[in-house]
C-alpha cells in the first residue's frame, strides 16, 4: 500500500504542476519579456585607436536602459573557417525591450559617443536578436 500511496501522491503533484505550468504559459508569464541582444562589431581605420574606442564604449554604461554591457576584442581561439576575427572591437548589450533599445539609440550619451568616436571606425556591423 505504501508504494501505491506514494505513486498516487506523485501523480497528484505532477498533475498540479502541469496545470500550473499550462496556466502560466497561457497567461504569457512563462517568458514575460523577450530581451534584446544588440551585438556590434567595429573595424577601425587605425587599430591603435582601440583604447580610445573602448573608453568611449565604457561611457555607454551610464545609459539606464542597458541591462548588461560587454566590450571585447577578438579571442585567440582556434582558427576555423566559421570564425571571423577580422574586427577590432565588439560590444554586446542586453535590453529588456525593443523600446529600451530604441531609447538607447536616442540617448544623449549614445549620441555623444557616436559624435566623439564615429571617426575611428571604417566599418560597423550590428546584429540585433530577440530571445525565443
Amino acid at each position: 500500500m505504501v508504494v501505491d500511496r506514494r505513486r498516487w501522491i506523485g501523480l497528484l503533484t505532477l498533475s498540479g504542476l502541469t496545470i500550473l505550468t499550462g496556466r502560466a504559459i497561457a497567461a504569457g508569464r512563462a517568458n514575460p519579456r523577450k530581451q534584446i541582444v544588440h551585438h556590434v562589431f567595429f573595424w577601425l581605420k587605425d587599430p591603435a585607436d582601440a583604447p580610445r574606442l573602448i573608453a568611449g564604449l565604457k561611457t555607454l554604461r551610464d545609459i539606464p536602459e542597458i541591462r548588461e554591457l560587454r566590450i571585447g576584442v577578438p579571442a585567440a581561439t582556434e582558427k576555423r573557417s566559421v570564425v571571423d576575427s577580422s574586427y577590432d572591437v565588439s560590444e554586446l548589450m542586453i535590453f529588456d525591450t525593443v523600446q529600451d533599445q530604441g531609447r538607447y539609440q536616442e540617448h544623449p550619451i549614445h549620441k555623444r559617443f557616436v559624435a566623439e568616436c564615429g571617426d575611428l571606425w571604417d566599418r560597423v556591423v550590428v546584429y540585433d536578436s530577440v530571445d525565443v
